[in-house]
């Protein structure tokens, strides 16, 4: 459980690839997912969004509950602070309490330098690093759901880099198809999409994360499942507010 709740931040990213297109997101949205390895409910994540006048802020919040929370308590808690025209970070905010293990970092992005500066709390240390187009592991869910994601062709695959903690991690993503998902709220069109990652670090092999994207204006995750180095898990959406579009119900 430890890894999984980071992974859920991570795994949200691996979709965007282009410029903004249209609002599909707006101050006040929440999704809220119950994270869940076979019968047992392990835990929670939140996504919502504040608007400013030339930023938008992300927050995404993950923690345990019941058993697992008893055994290995987490609460994680990642912003980014973009600008609202490119959806470029400006800002990225990483607090991680994770059992005994705790980890506090911000890092700050400067395109005209090209480069990032991590600031590491918990050991007060700055370092800089080169970077050119990323995005940080939340600010990049919210790219993609302003992106084209429909114009794809099954079989395509899109790339991504991703900027966090001085390391930069390329990702594939391959769309498989269209997918109706049975949920709490009815059946949900999707687009099914698979992240190629490496393998060894965290996951079992390298096709073991699958995602459900709603085929509509909100494009808001539905189900993921994630084969883990141990055991698989699951994460469906529980509840939603403040969509900029309509969304089927109960």
């Amino acid at each position: 459980m430890q890894k999984f709740i980071y992974i859920i931040f991570l795994f949200l990213t691996v979709l965007a690839q282009s410029q903004n297109e249209e609002k599909v997101f707006q101050d006040g949205e929440e999704l809220k997912y119950r994270v869940h390895y076979g019968f047992v409910n392990a835990g929670y994540a939140t996504l919502a969004v504040s608007e400013k006048e030339e930023s938008y802020h992300f927050v995404g919040k993950g923690w345990t509950v019941g058993v697992t929370n008893i055994f290995f308590k987490v609460r994680d808690q990642y912003e980014s602070y973009v600008n609202k025209k490119t959806l470029a970070p400006d800002h990225f905010v990483r607090r991680v309490k994770e059992g005994g293990y705790k980890l506090s970092r911000d890092i700050y992005f400067d395109y005209e330098q090209d480069s990032a500066r991590v600031e590491d709390h918990k050991y007060n240390t700055t370092k800089k690093y080169p970077i050119a187009d990323v995005q940080d592991i939340l600010s990049a869910f919210y790219k993609m759901r302003s992106a084209k994601i429909d114009t794809m062709k099954v079989g395509e695959s899109i790339k991504l880099q991703i900027f966090i903690d001085g390391e930069m991690f390329a990702f594939k993503l391959k769309l498989l198809g269209n997918e109706v998902v049975s949920s709490k709220y009815g059946k949900i069109p999707c687009y099914k999409f698979r992240p190629y990652v490496q393998k060894g670090r965290i996951f079992k092999e390298n096709e073991s994360l699958t995602i459900w994207i709603s085929a509509d204006k909100n494009k808001i995750p539905i189900r993921m499942k994630a084969s883990l180095a141990v055991g698989s898990a699951k994460m469906d959406l529980t509840s939603y507010k403040g969509l900029t579009h309509s969304f089927p119900e109960k």
